[in-house]
């Protein structure tokens, strides 16, 4: 995240003075004192990866075809209801990739990168259900952010 101080502060005291406030099991890795014409974190952000685990009642075979195919699409049209109104847009150019990660029989754990930028987010539970689960995930952890290289 990034976070502008007051005052400039070396990264040892800014570590130690949040460290404080911060809830059991959340701990700050690293600090980096960055100049204020760079690009904020947030927009660089172009990937966000996910471990989904949801209930099935399809084989092990069955969802790595579903990734197959889904991954084949050249499009996806998806409709997403929102308040009031209906957006409408290609859900495929939102999946950058997607695996098995674990099969058990009634239960599943995929991957997931998904696009994460400003011109659009994949959000996991309808890449689900784009999969042909129809349960919601039981759990959607996103593991990891991808910065834009240059």
């Amino acid at each position: 995240m990034d976070i502008l101080c007051a005052k400039q502060v070396s990264p040892h005291y800014f570590i130690t003075a949040v460290s404080q406030q911060l809830p059991p099991g959340i701990e700050i890795s690293q600090v980096y004192q960055a100049a204020l014409t760079l690009p904020s974190l947030q927009s660089q952000v172009r990937y966000a990866e996910y471990r989904v685990e949801v209930e099935t009642e399809q084989g092990q075979q069955d969802i790595e075809s579903a990734i197959t195919k889904l991954l084949s699409l050249e499009q996806l049209p998806w409709q997403q209801q929102r308040d009031t109104k209906t957006r409408n847009y290609d859900l495929r150019a939102l999946i950058d990739d997607l695996w098995l990660i674990d099969w058990r029989s009634g239960y599943c754990t995929a991957g997931m990168r998904l696009r994460c930028d400003n011109s659009g987010s994949g959000r996991p539970e309808q890449v689900a259900t784009a999969l042909g689960f129809t349960r919601y995930p039981q759990l959607i952890h996103r593991t990891k952010l991808i910065l834009e290289t240059s």
